[in-house]
C-alpha cells in the first residue's frame, strides 16, 4: 500500500504496482531533500500543498531552481550538481512508469553527481595549495632550487 504523497500516480489511480513505481516514491524523497520540505503539508499555501505539483515546473528551469532549493543548503552545493539532481528528480517523477529511470540508472546518476563534487573539491585543493611559481623555462628541482631549461 502506497503512502499518500509518495505513491506513484498509476498506483493511486489503478491500484497496480510496477517495477518503477518505487522510483516515483524515491523521486519524491529526492525532491524533499532538495527543497527541505515535506511531500504534503497542509500548513503550506494551497499552491505549495502538494510539493510535486508545485516543484515540477521549477525542476526543469536552471534559473528558477534556486527558488526550490533548501536555503539551509546555500553555499554547500554547486549549481551544476544541483541542476543534475533536479533533472534526475524530474525523471523519477515522470507520470508514466516506462518514462522513469531504473533504480540502477538512478544510482549511476547519483554517483556521477557525487563524482562532480569530488572533482570540484580536488580542484579547490589544488587551487588553494601553495605552489612554487613556474616561469618560462623554469622547473622545480628536488632540493628546492630552481633551474632553467639548460639545467642551471
Amino acid at each position: 500500500m502506497g503512502t499518500y504523497g509518495y505513491a506513484a500516480p498509476e498506483y493511486v489511480s489503478t491500484g497496480h504496482l510496477y517495477v518503477k513505481s518505487d522510483v516515483y516514491g524515491f523521486g519524491v524523497v529526492l525532491l524533499e531533500m532538495l527543497c527541505g520540505l515535506r511531500a504534503l503539508d497542509p500548513s503550506r499555501p494551497s499552491e505549495k500543498l502538494n510539493l510535486v505539483n508545485w516543484a515540477k515546473p521549477l525542476l526543469s528551469d536552471r534559473r528558477r531552481l534556486t527558488q526550490l532549493m533548501d536555503s539551509r543548503l546555500e553555499g554547500q552545493y554547486h549549481a551544476r550538481g544541483a541542476f543534475r539532481a533536479a533533472q534526475l528528480t524530474l525523471k523519477c517523477l515522470a507520470g508514466e512508469p516506462k518514462s522513469r529511470p531504473s533504480m540502477k540508472e538512478v544510482v549511476e546518476a547519483l554517483e556521477q553527481i557525487e563524482a562532480m563534487k569530488s572533482k570540484s573539491k580536488s580542484r579547490e585543493a589544488r587551487r588553494d595549495s601553495p605552489s612554487m611559481p613556474r616561469g618560462r623555462g623554469n622547473s622545480p628541482r628536488s632540493d628546492g632550487a630552481r633551474t632553467n631549461s639548460r639545467g642551471r
